[in-house]
Formats: C-alpha cells, sequence, structure tokens
C-alpha cells in the first residue's frame, strides 16, 4: 500500500472513531438537552410551561397529555437550588411550640428576598401523614431569613410541612416551590384511617358541599357551595386575593396540590358566594383530601373533603392503586381536620 492511500485509510478510520464516541456522547448525555422540569411542571419546549408557577393548573384544553406529566409538589425537601431547613424537627403535643425554619440556596445561605404571592411572601402547610389534621400557616420572617410562627397540634404523630414560595429577584429564579419536610410530634399516638370520601361537610356552622369530580390527566372544575343554617352565603369575604383557598393532598406520599379560583373579588364577574369554584389535576389515581380555606364575618375556617380520583383520561391504565381509605374511618367528626387556626397562625 503507498503512502497516499495509508494516509487515506487512516483517516476514515480516524473519523469513524470520533463519529461513533459522538453518537454515544449524543445518546448518553445530549449536550443541548432541555433539563427536566422541577416544582411540578410537566417538561415542555413552549416558554409558558417554564413560566407557570407550581399548582396552577392548565386551563381545559391545553392538552390531556401534558396535564398528566405534571407531578405533585412537597415530596422533596430541596429543588431549584433551595431547601427547606427546619430548625425544629421534635415538638410536644397540645403543647404550643414556635415553629422556626430557613429556606437556604445552594451555597447555604438564609433567603432573605421572597416574590409575594397570593398576599404573602410563604405560605406554611402542616398536615398529619393521616391527613386528619391540618393547618395554613402565614410565618413571620425575620431580618436574618430565619422565619417563625407558634403552632399547637393536639395529637401526637407524623406531620408534613409544606413551604409555598416563590425566591424573589435573580436570573437563576426557579419559578415557585414547594418544598416539604417532616416534624415529628410526641406524646401517645393512636393513627387514624383517613377518613371516608363525602360530598358534604360541616364547620362551626357551616354546611360546605362539593360538586365535581378529581380526575388524573384532565384539568375539571370543583364546585364547593358554602351555607349557614340552611341558607346560602352570599358574603364570604376575601381572603389572600380570592374567595376560597384550596389545598389537596394525595394520601400515602402527601403529595401536595395548590388551586386558586378562576375569578378574584372586584373583577366585575366573580360573585362572593355561595359558591367557589376552582380547576385542578389530579397527577394520579388514588385518594386526596380537599381543604378550602374561606373567610365570613371576619373568621377563616376549613372545610375538608376526602375524594377519589378515578381512572387517567382517556382510560384505564391498570389496577388502581390501594388506597388507606378502603378501611373506613370517619377521622374528625366535624369533617374539619380539628380545630384549626387562622391563616395568621392563631387559634379559630
Amino acid at each position: 500500500m503507498n503512502t497516499a492511500v495509508k494516509i487515506t485509510a487512516f483517516a476514515a478510520a480516524l473519523a469513524a472513531s470520533f463519529g461513533t464516541a459522538y453518537g454515544v456522547g449524543v445518546g448518553v448525555d445530549p449536550v443541548n438537552a432541555e433539563p427536566a422540569a422541577h416544582g411540578g411542571h410537566a417538561s415542555s419546549d413552549k416558554e409558558k410551561e417554564k413560566e407557570r408557577p407550581e399548582g396552577k393548573e392548565k386551563a381545559k384544553g391545553e392538552g390531556a397529555g401534558e396535564a398528566a406529566e405534571a407531578r405533585p409538589g412537597g415530596l422533596q425537601v430541596s429543588e431549584g437550588g433551595y431547601t427547606f431547613d427546619l430548625g425544629t424537627p421534635r415538638i410536644a403535643a397540645d403543647r404550643q411550640t414556635d415553629l422556626s425554619f430557613t429556606i437556604r440556596d445552594d451555597q447555604g445561605g438564609k433567603l432573605t428576598s421572597y416574590t409575594r404571592e397570593h398576599g404573602k411572601d410563604l405560605h406554611l402547610i402542616l398536615a398529619s401523614r393521616d391527613l386528619t389534621t391540618y393547618r395554613h400557616l402565614h410565618p413571620e420572617l425575620a431580618a436574618d431569613g430565619t422565619w417563625s410562627t407558634p403552632v399547637k397540634l393536639p395529637e401526637a404523630g407524623d406531620y408534613r410541612l409544606f413551604a409555598d414560595f416563590t425566591p424573589g429577584g435573580g436570573a437563576e429564579d426557579p419559578g415557585n416551590l414547594t418544598l416539604g419536610t417532616d416534624l415529628a410530634v410526641s406524646g401517645a399516638y393512636r393513627p387514624s384511617a383517613v377518613p371516608a370520601p363525602s360530598r358534604t361537610t360541616t364547620v362551626d356552622g357551616y354546611t360546605v358541599t362539593l360538586a365535581g369530580e378529581l380526575r388524573p390527566g384532565a384539568a375539571e372544575q370543583l364546585r364547593l357551595k358554602v351555607s349557614k343554617d340552611g341558607r346560602e352565603v352570599t358574603d364570604l369575604q376575601p381572603y389572600l386575593g380570592s374567595y376560597g383557598h384550596l389545598v389537596a393532598l394525595r394520601s400515602g406520599d402527601l403529595g401536595y396540590l395548590h388551586v386558586h379560583p378562576g375569578g378574584e373579588p372586584g373583577d366585575g364577574k366573580t360573585k362572593p358566594g355561595p359558591e367557589v369554584s376552582f380547576h385542578a389535576t389530579a397527577p394520579s389515581a388514588g385518594t386526596y383530601r380537599l381543604f378550602l380555606d374561606f373567610q365570613h364575618k371576619g373568621e377563616v375556617r376549613t372545610a375538608a373533603f376526602t375524594v377519589r380520583a378515578g381512572e387517567p383520561a382517556g382510560g384505564p391504565s391498570g389496577a388502581t392503586p390501594k388506597e388507606s381509605a378502603e378501611s373506613g374511618g370517619s377521622g374528625k367528626s366535624d369533617g374539619s381536620g380539628g380545630s384549626g387556626e387562622s391563616g395568621d397562625g392563631h387559634e379559630h
């Protein structure tokens, strides 16, 4: 083989080697691949998907496939470069205690700047693992980045805390996040079954009825109607910028969904009751606990429901997961999840 032929053969072999290496590299770790979505968003190349706050439900018609890919928040203690650092991981039952925590950035520093959402810099949700106790709190932020709020829980057991917030400023702002961590409450403990599904519940003399279905992979309308002493309540007061505030928690892992009404007070079309409507999408089939906060005559109350989300949109996709609610049990007799605390952390 002459010199020219040898050089040509060597060049061809070298090109083939580099081509193979490049192909393997793309298959294992694409350089230009879009990073996985965080904070409960489905992956998408659309800019609106990147900007959609977690828990902000898709409107009907945006695609059941995209909605089906959404996942709940609160399942991770760290996400988007931020960590939920709980300073008081253990408290005693039936004793008022100051809970303290910080949100830390990827350098370990305390986050002090937040973007206000629904009237508050941060929403703190607290729920027992059996979903019979629920609190919606708004702690106070100190200048050094430490959050604190008083809390008194009636029963011992395992609880989950959810910090729902949007970091303020910065080019790398990940948008709205919900981080979760565990809280241990000491004392005599007897676990309860998740309350049985019901379309009606009562709290402090108010009756709240639920209409609509929670379905996986599809945004459905949930309508909650408030009445008292047989009369519809038509003068609900704004709470956190709306006539109602709804949180859904999935039984088992306490996956967190946070949705809001389609309208708002003062928009010229949203009435102050008796009905408050929401659009919500379940991330999977299973049992969910819904907590509706509403305000009337200056006091915030919480109505709780247990619902079961059926098969994903488009038909069955296998056996329905075994649900803890199958065992029955009524939980708290009034369906309210126990005596709640107001949005500012005070007893009501």
